[in-house]
């Protein structure tokens, strides 16, 4: 019996990988939607069977698929996501105005329990839910009216929402990320929001109080303590002990500091996992050697994985979405690459193995606990 399934986002397609709970051999299908770009693909915790995926195409556009039996067939649900209010303004490379414009979904975000509940971060940067199953999406147009707003400016990849963090208490509290405008928080369920970025310092922003403009990568909680989060930022991995009022460096002793996800093990909230690359510049790994960076002690500490990564002439990147943990009484560690590998660790990221080698460059990774 299936006790993992891995569900992977790609630039041609998604694919679906399942193993049983040693997690040695893995069966993989797909490409689902092959030839479109697939941001992201994730499942309903409350429902496994409830799967959503964003496949996007510069021709055709985005088009949200649903899946209600894990994967095996799909259905196309609706594609519109419109502004809502006010259209206004953001800033564009060069500091100049633009309109709000929608490109494709980012991330999915399902709510922990209910399956016809999803939130979505979308391109340019604003937060859509659904509460049909993706038949209807209406924008929670608070974020995109904060004060800042019109200063917002696209990081490389674009003005992307990647992050989205639902508070496991029911209490309201929503975080979301944006490169590259920072963190925000609601504590209303989306309605009001304010900017959580104090302590996040930036090269190109004088001001060390800036409400905005900085460049998150990701970010991660976990749900035992909930107030406690992880960020990978352009430069600086972070911690917040505060619900993210305040920040503080915990990049301690990575070779660098720069990278694009971070997780969190399943049942040790002070186990992290980060993936360093050189620079801003070069999206590969220090020296061409493929490592996984884990702290025991909620950072500052890092230690090197290696066992089973390769450590010469390796030149890929792992994307912000493209790291995932499950949770078996062993934690699984999961991360796929932009060379189209999926790596798999079934003891908490001591021992990898290559799932797969030749997919295409893998977008996202998220891991599903089935028994």
């Amino acid at each position: 019996m299936d006790a993992v399934r891995l569900l992977v986002g790609t630039r041609k397609g998604a694919f679906i990988l399942t193993s049983d709970t040693g997690r040695r051999e893995w069966n993989v299908t797909g490409p689902y939607f092959g030839g479109w770009e697939v941001y992201h693909l994730t499942g309903s915790p409350a429902d496994p069977s409830r799967l959503y995926a964003a496949p996007s195409m510069a021709w055709f556009g985005q088009v949200v698929q649903r899946s209600d039996d894990g994967g095996e067939t799909w259905e196309p649900v609706d594609n519109r996501f419109v502004y809502e209010g006010t259209p206004g303004t953001h800033q564009w490379y060069d500091g100049t105005s633009t309109p709000w414009e929608f490109t494709r979904v980012w991330h999915f975000e399902p709510a922990p329990g209910d399956p016809d509940t999803v939130y979505a971060g979308v391109e340019d940067a604003a937060l859509f839910r659904t509460t049909d199953g993706g038949h209807t999406w209406h924008e929670l147009p608070g974020l995109r009216q904060h004060a800042t707003a019109s200063g917002w400016m696209p990081g490389a990849g674009g003005l992307c929402l990647h992050s989205i963090l639902l508070d496991p208490r029911g209490n309201g509290r929503i975080y979301t990320a944006i490169s590259a405008a920072g963190v925000f928080r609601s504590d209303d369920g989306g309605h009001s929001w304010q900017a959580a970025n104090r302590g996040l310092l930036t090269d190109g922003i004088p001001d060390p109080d800036a409400e905005a403009g900085h460049c998150v990568h990701r970010l991660a909680l976990h749900p035992s303590r909930p107030d406690v989060l992880f960020m990978q930022k352009h430069w600086d991995v972070m911690r917040s002990d505060d619900g993210a009022e305040s920040w503080t460096e915990i990049s301690g002793n990575l070779p660098t500091d720069f990278g694009f996800p971070v997780a969190v093990h399943s049942h040790e909230p002070d186990t992290v996992y980060v993936v360093p690359i050189t620079s801003d510049s070069l999206h590969y790994p220090p020296d061409g050697r493929l490592r996984v960076y884990r702290s025991r002690t909620g950072g500052q500490e890092w230690e090197p994985l290696t066992a089973g990564l390769p450590q010469r002439h390796c030149y890929v990147n792992v994307l912000r979405d493209a790291m995932a943990v499950d949770t078996l009484d062993e934690c699984g560690v999961y991360f796929g690459t932009t060379g189209g590998q999926v790596y798999a660790s079934a003891d908490a990221g001591d021992n990898w193995t290559p799932v797969v080698h030749d997919l295409p460059p893998v977008l996202s990774v998220e891991a599903q606990t089935l028994a």
